[in-house]
C-alpha cells in the first residue's frame, strides 16, 4: 500500500499532531497524579504520609488536568464532527470517567477543609476510585480507537458491552498498572524518608509484571492491528513506538530500583508512556479510531478529511497556537520548577490550621 493512497490537507494533518500532542502531554502529567492518588491507600501508612503524597502533585494537578480541556476543545473546534460522534456515541463511558474526575478533584480540595479523621478517610477513597474509575475507562477507550470503533460510515453503531472486548480490558489494565508505576517513580522523585523508601520498594515489587503487561500489549497490538490503512502505512513507527515502551521503561526500572536515580527514572517512565500513547494515536491516524468500510467513497465515512473544519477556520486556530501554546507551556515548565523541591512528614505540621 502506498504511503499516501489517500491525499490529506496539510492543516488537517497539522491539527490531528497538535491534538496528539495535547494527549500525550496528558497522560504525561496526569499519569502520574492518577498514580499518585491511586497509592494513596497503598504507601500512606497514616494521614501524614497520605499528606506528603497528596502535597507532591497538590501544586500542580489541576493544571495537569487543564490538557485534557484543551484536547477535547481543540477536537471540537478543528475536527467537529469527530467530536460530535465520539462524545454522543460514547456517552456512559465518557461521563463515568467525568464522574471519576470530579470525585477526585473534590477530595482534593475538601481532603483538608476539616480535622476528623473519618472525613479524610472518605476523601482519600474518593480520590482513589475517582483516578482508578477515570483511568480504567480511558485505557479501554484508547483502545478501542485503536482496535477501530464500528459505525456505519458517520455514527458509530456498536453496543456498549462491545467495547470492553478482552483487548480492550487488557488496555484499562495496562493503564491502571501503567499509571501506579507512574505514580510511584514521581513519589521517589519528590519526596524524602518513609513515602520515598515505600514507592521505591513498591516499583521494585511491581515494575517488571507491569512491563510484561506492556510489552504483551503493544505485541499483540501491533500483529494483530497493524498501524496500516489507506491514509498511510505507519506499521514501522508503529513497532517504534512499541519497542521505545518496553525498553524505556525497563530502563527506569534500573534507574529507580538500582541506581537510585529517581529523576532518570521518572522521565524514562515518562518516555514509556509517551511511546504508548504515541501508538495508539498512530493508529488513529486517518481513521480516527473508527473502523473504515473502504467499499464506500472516502467522503461517506467518517475521518480525518470529512471530520475537519473549513481550512479558514484551521488556519485561524493555527495562528491562535503558534501565539498562545508557547506562552502556556512555559508558564508550567515554570511552575514545576518553584514547586521542585522533596517534601517528607518532617515538612507537614501535627495539626491543620483551620
Amino acid at each position: 500500500m502506498p504511503l499516501l493512497e489517500t491525499a490529506v490537507p496539510a492543516l488537517n494533518v497539522v491539527w490531528f499532531l497538535l491534538i496528539a500532542v495535547l494527549w500525550v502531554g496528558f497522560f504525561f502529567l496526569e499519569g502520574f497524579d492518577f498514580g499518585v492518588a491511586m497509592l494513596l491507600p497503598i504507601l500512606g501508612r497514616d494521614d501524614k504520609e497520605r499528606r506528603v503524597m497528596v502535597n507532591t502533585i497538590g501544586p500542580t494537578w489541576d493544571g495537569n488536568e487543564v490538557w485534557l480541556l484543551t484536547a477535547g476543545g481543540a477536537t471540537f473546534a478543528a475536527f467537529p464532527a469527530w467530536y460530535s460522534t465520539m462524545f454522543s456515541a460514547l456517552y456512559l463511558p465518557l461521563l463515568l470517567a467525568l464522574v471519576g474526575l470530579i470525585l477526585r478533584g473534590v477530595a482534593f480540595e475538601y481532603r483538608s477543609k476539616h480535622p476528623d479523621a473519618k472525613w479524610r478517610r472518605m476523601f482519600d477513597v474518593f480520590a482513589t476510585y475517582g483516578s482508578f474509575t477515570a483511568t480504567l475507562v480511558l485505557g479501554v477507550g484508547f483502545t478501542n480507537f485503536a482496535i477501530g470503533l464500528a459505525n456505519d460510515g458517520k455514527w458509530w453503531n456498536g453496543s456498549l458491552i462491545g467495547l470492553f472486548g478482552p483487548f480492550a480490558l487488557l488496555g484499562g489494565v495496562l493503564f491502571v498498572t501503567l499509571f501506579l508505576i507512574h505514580g510511584a517513580t514521581f513519589l521517589t522523585l519528590k519526596s524524602r524518608g518513609e513515602v520515598h523508601e515505600h514507592a521505591r520498594d513498591f516499583v521494585r515489587s511491581w515494575g517488571w509484571p507491569v512491563a510484561g503487561v506492556l510489552t504483551l500489549f503493544v505485541v499483540c497490538q501491533n500483529l494483530f492491528w497493524p498501524a496500516v490503512s489507506e491514509f498511510a502505512d505507519l506499521t514501522i513507527p508503529g513497532w517504534i513506538t512499541a519497542v521505545l515502551a518496553v525498553v524505556a521503561l525497563a530502563a527506569s526500572l534500573v534507574a529507580t530500583t538500582q541506581l537510585h536515580r529517581e529523576g532518570w527514572g521518572f522521565v524514562l517512565c515518562g518516555v514509556s508512556i509517551v511511546a504508548l500513547i504515541s501508538g495508539l494515536l498512530v493508529r488513529m491516524y486517518g481513521n480516527l479510531g473508527f473502523a473504515q468500510d473502504n467499499s464506500l467513497p472516502v467522503k461517506d465515512r467518517l475521518n480525518i478529511i470529512t471530520a475537519a473544519s473549513s481550512e479558514t477556520t484551521l488556519t485561524i486556530m493555527t495562528w491562535a497556537a503558534v501565539i498562545f501554546v508557547p506562552i502556556v507551556l512555559a508558564y508550567q515548565a515554570w511552575s514545576y520548577w518553584v514547586f521542585s523541591k522533596r517534601i517528607s512528614t518532617k515538612n507537614i505540621p501535627d495539626q491543620i490550621v483551620y
